[in-house]
C-alpha cells in the first residue's frame, strides 16, 4: 500500500473514531435515557448531505487531574453548518457522551469559530445543549470559555436568529447561553435548567426540591417563562426548530422567506361577524379568530402556556411571515399583567429585529389590579411592551375586536405609538375605562343626592357608553383608519401588509435606548 493511500486509511480511521464520541457504550447510555446523540440530532435537523463538520479532530488541552490520560476527537461538541429547507444554518451540539458535554476550552472556541462564521455570512445558529456544565478539572479556564460564548451571543442579537434546544442538562453559567438567544426550546423529561440543583438549593434553603420541580421543561414553559416551548421528546423539538426556522430571515437585513398561498387573500368568515358575545363580560375563544384570518389556520405559538392572557406566535398571511400579538379574552378576561406584558415586549422586539410585519388582534380591559402585581413592577413590565411598540419600526397593523380601556389600549400598538393601520370592528369599545367605572366616578355625588342612584347610574351609563364605548369617537379622530366588518378581517390586513411592504422609518440616531428591565 502506497504512503498516499496508507494516510487516507488514517484519516478514515480517525473519522471513524470522531464519530464514536465517548464510545459504543456511552452511546448505548445515552440511548438508555431515552436522549439521541449529537451527531444523530443533527442529521434530524439538517437537510440529508448538507452538514459541513468542523473541528472533528480537536482535542483538549488539559494536563490537570490526569486530564493528559483521557482524550477524544471533538471534545465533546459537534460543529459545523447545513441547511433547513435549502437554507444556510451554523450548528452546535454538545456530546454528552464525552465528559457529560462538558465545556472545556477547546469546546468553547469550536463553539465561537461557528458563531464568529454565522455573524460573517448572516445565518442563524442552532445549540443543541447536553451538557453537565463546565468542566472542573480546567477550572478558570472554562469560565473563559463560557464568557467567550455569551459575549458572542450578546454582538449577534438581532443581527442573527438564535435558537437553543435543552436536550439534557443545562446547569450553572450554562443556562446564560440559552437565556442570550431568541428562543430556548425544552424536551419534557429529559432536560432541565437552573442556576444552582438540587443539592445546592437543600444545602442553603433547606428545600427540597427535584431536578424537574427545580427546572424542567414544565416548570420554565408555564412558570418561568424562560422556555418558549417544551415539547414531549428531543425528536419534537429539532422538528420544532425547523417550523420556525421557516418563518424567520437569514438576518436582520433580510426578509423572512415567501411561501405559495393556495389560501385565497379575500376569504371571508362569516362566523367572525357573530363572534363577539352580547355580553360584555362573556369569554370567546381569541384562537378561533387567528385561525379564521392566517393563512390555512396555520399558527405556530409561542410560550403557549405562560401568561396565557395574552397569544403570541408566528402565521402567515398570502405567504408572508406575520407575528401575531393578540389578548386573550378566554383567561382572566384579557387583562395585561407583569408576565404577559414582558412575554409580548420580547416578542415585538423580536419581530422588530428581523423585520417581520407585527398583526396585533386587541381586546384589553385594562391592567390587572392588586398588590401582588404592583409590587412585580406592573409599571416596568407594563412600560416595557409600550417601549417595544413604540421602538419598532417594522409594519404594524391593530386591529381592535371589542375592548380597549385605558393605559391598555395605548400599550397595545395604538396610533399614537405608530400603529400604521388601525382598524376596528363595529364592537369596538375605545375609551377611558367601562361605562360602569366611569359613571361612578363622574357622577357619584349626583346618585348619592337622588331618590333612586341606581337608576341615575344606569341612564348616566347608557349616555357614556352611546358617546364613548364604541369606534365611532376615535375614528372620527382619525387614531382609528377604519371601522371594518368583521368577516373582511383578513383581506384588510394583507392587503395593509402589501401596502406597508415598503415602509422605511428610521429611528434617532443613538447608541440604543434604555428599556425599562
Amino acid at each position: 500500500m502506497s504512503s498516499q493511500l496508507e494516510k487516507v486509511q488514517e484519516l478514515i480511521a480517525l473519522r471513524k473514531e470522531a464519530a464514536l464520541g465517548g464510545g459504543q457504550k456511552a452511546i448505548d447510555k445515552q440511548h438508555e435515557r431515552g436522549k439521541m446523540t449529537a451527531r444523530e440530532r443533527i442529521n434530524q435537523l439538517l437537510d440529508e448531505g448538507s452538514f459541513e463538520e468542523y473541528d472533528m479532530f480537536v482535542r483538549h488541552r488539559c494536563t490537570n487531574f490526569g486530564q493528559e490520560k483521557k482524550s477524544f476527537p471533538g471534545d465533546g461538541v459537534v460543529t459545523g453548518c447545513g441547511t433547513i429547507g435549502g437554507r444556510l444554518v451554523y450548528v452546535f451540539a454538545q456530546d454528552f457522551t464525552v465528559f457529560g458535554g462538558s465545556l472545556s476550552e477547546t469546546m468553547a472556541q469550536k463553539i465561537c469559530k461557528i458563531m464568529d462564521m454565522a455573524m460573517k455570512v448572516g445565518a442563524p445558529v442552532i445549540g443543541l445543549n447536553d451538557s453537565g456544565g463546565a468542566r472542573i478539572q480546567e477550572g478558570i479556564n472554562a469560565l473563559a470559555g463560557y464568557a467567550e460564548i455569551f459575549q458572542r451571543n450578546i454582538m449577534a442579537s438581532g443581527v442573527i436568529p438564535q435558537i437553543s434546544a435543552i436536550l439534557g442538562p443545562c446547569a450553572g453559567g450554562a443556562v446564560y447561553s440559552p437565556a442570550l438567544t431568541d428562543f430556548t426550546i425544552m424536551a419534557k423529561g429529559i432536560s432541565y435548567m437552573f442556576l444552582t440543583g438540587p443539592k445546592v438549593v437543600k444545602t442553603v434553603t433547606g428545600e427540597d426540591v427535584t431536578q424537574e420541580a427545580l427546572g424542567g421543561a414544565q416548570v420554565h414553559s408555564t412558570k418561568s417563562g424562560v422556555a418558549h416551548f417544551a415539547t414531549e421528546n428531543g425528536e419534537e423539538a429539532i422538528e420544532l426548530i425547523k417550523a420556525l426556522v421557516s418563518f424567520i430571515p437569514q438576518n436582520n437585513l433580510e426578509e423572512a422567506p415567501i411561501y405559495p398561498c393556495n389560501d385565497p387573500v379575500d376569504r371571508m368568515d362569516e362566523a367572525l361577524n357573530e363572534i363577539i358575545p352580547e355580553a360584555a363580560n362573556k369569554a370567546y375563544d381569541m384562537y378561533n379568530v387567528i385561525g379564521a384570518l392566517v393563512d390555512n389556520g396555520q399558527f405556530l405559538e409561542v410560550q403557549r402556556n405562560f401568561a396565557r392572557n395574552i397569544i403570541i406566535g408566528f402565521a402567515r398571511f398570502n405567504g408572508r411571515s406575520v407575528g401575531i400579538v393578540a389578548n386573550q379574552p378566554k383567561y382572566l378576561a384579557g387583562v395585561l399583567d407583569s408576565n404577559a406584558s414582558r412575554k409580548a415586549a420580547r416578542f415585538v422586539r423580536f419581530c422588530d429585529c428581523f423585520n417581520i410585519p407585527i398583526v396585533s388582534l386587541v381586546d384589553v380591559p385594562g391592567f390587572l389590579p392588586g398588590t401582588g402585581q404592583e409590587y412585580n413592577g406592573v409599571i416596568l413590565h407594563g412600560a416595557k411592551l409600550l417601549y417595544a411598540y413604540g421602538e419598532a419600526t417594522v409594519p404594524k397593523v391593530t386591529v381592535t375586536l371589542r375592548k380597549s380601556y385605558g393605559g391598555s389600549h395605548i400599550v397595545m400598538s395604538c396610533k399614537q405609538l405608530r400603529g400604521d393601520l388601525n382598524y376596528a370592528w363595529p364592537s369596538a369599545e375605545i375609551a377611558v375605562m367601562g361605562g360602569a367605572g366611569a359613571v361612578e366616578v363622574l357622577y357619584a355625588k349626583e346618585a348619592k343626592d337622588a331618590e333612586d342612584p341606581k337608576a341615575v347610574l344606569a341612564e348616566k351609563e347608557a349616555e357614556y357608553n352611546k358617546l364613548f364605548c364604541n369606534p365611532y369617537n376615535a375614528a372620527k379622530y382619525g387614531y382609528i383608519d377604519d371601522v371594518i366588518e368583521p368577516k373582511t378581517t383578513r383581506f384588510r390586513i394583507i392587503r395593509g401588509l402589501e401596502q406597508l411592504a415598503t415602509k422605511r422609518v428610521q429611528n434617532p440616531p443613538k447608541k440604543h435606548g434604555n428599556i425599562p428591565l
